[in-house]
């Protein structure tokens, strides 16, 4: 029997199934499309290659024996799991299943990509997201590198490079400590802050970036006395009165209930943002990333 493994057919084995479920090799014949002499021959080779018979042939039908009774179990347990495996990749296929890398930056982490991500896994709960949070310049860099399959990040320089899907929009405020002599303003522009004493992020995102240019724009430098790495450090920096700084709207938000701070609304246009959906191409994006992608694309 060493020769099952190669030598018997999946083929085979269906139409073996079709004769003993149906007792007749003309009905089987008939349901799988095929000639009887076709099925005959397959019942024949099947019966050479074991070297015992399967079925017997009868007037009105067949009788299975009881080497064919043991080959149609295991006949059935090896077709039903060809299907599943089926079944299970045509997931991977539409997109209902698989494991998707993202890289985003901090902006989208914390005010979009939470409730997105539960929407999406709530409608495709087998497909697994592995989120790797990077400023907006790395996560064009990661992408260059296929280091994951999409990224989301500001439209910066050097998207020219990519495609991109648009994906939010989010809008820059100022965030001050209590007692502060702009307290109580509706909206204020850049160009009155140039004076103040500012909290930096560390790293060169997006935000620091563009910051710095449309401070060059005004001819002057902000004056950054401490830098921080992350956008929670910052707030807090700021809730101690060590300066004043400029965050996501939505961001600040999460702290007016726990820090001594307030918002104050750049009236700048260029202090609404794009965040965008950014991969090197679409066609080149799995089923499921393809998937994800127009789902943060869509709802956004």
């Amino acid at each position: 029997m060493d020769n099952l493994l190669r030598k018997l057919d999946l083929t085979s084995l269906r139409l073996f199934v079709a004769v003993c479920q149906e007792r007749n090799i003309a009905r089987a014949a008939e349901r799988e499309f095929i000639a009887p002499s076709a099925v005959s021959r397959r019942i024949a080779d099947i019966e050479a290659l074991i070297g015992l018979p399967v079925i017997q042939r009868q007037s009105r039908g067949i009788v299975v024996t009881p080497v064919g009774e043991t080959l149609l179990r295991h006949a059935l347990t090896v077709i039903g799991t060809i299907e599943s495996l089926g079944a299970e990749l045509s997931q991977y296929c539409s997109g209902a299943k698989g494991n998707v890398r993202i890289v985003a930056n901090l902006a989208s982490i914390v005010q979009f990509l939470p409730e997105d991500i539960a929407a999406f896994q709530r409608l495709f709960p087998d497909v697994n997201i592995d989120i790797e949070e990077h400023n907006s310049v790395e996560v064009l860099r990661v992408l260059e590198e296929r280091g994951a399959d999409f990224g989301i990040c500001n439209a910066i320089e050097g998207l020219e490079h990519f495609e991109r899907l648009h994906y939010r929009t989010d809008r820059l405020s100022l965030m001050i400590p209590h007692g502060h002599a702009l307290a109580g303003a509706t909206q204020i522009h850049f160009a009155s802050l140039m004076q103040e004493n500012f909290v930096g992020l560390r790293s060169p995102s997006a935000l620091t970036i563009l910051l710095a240019r449309e401070a060059k724009k005004l001819g002057a430098d902000l004056n950054i006395k401490i830098r921080v790495s992350s956008l929670d450090a910052l707030c807090r920096m700021v809730h101690a009165g060590l300066g004043v700084a400029i965050v996501p709207h939505q961001v600040g938000e999460l702290y007016l209930n726990t820090l001594n701070v307030q918002l104050i609304p750049l009236a700048d246009v260029w202090a609404t943002r794009e965040l965008v959906v950014v991969f090197k191409e679409l066609g080149q994006l799995s089923a499921t990333a393809h998937t994800l992608v127009n789902f943060l694309a869509q709802n956004g």
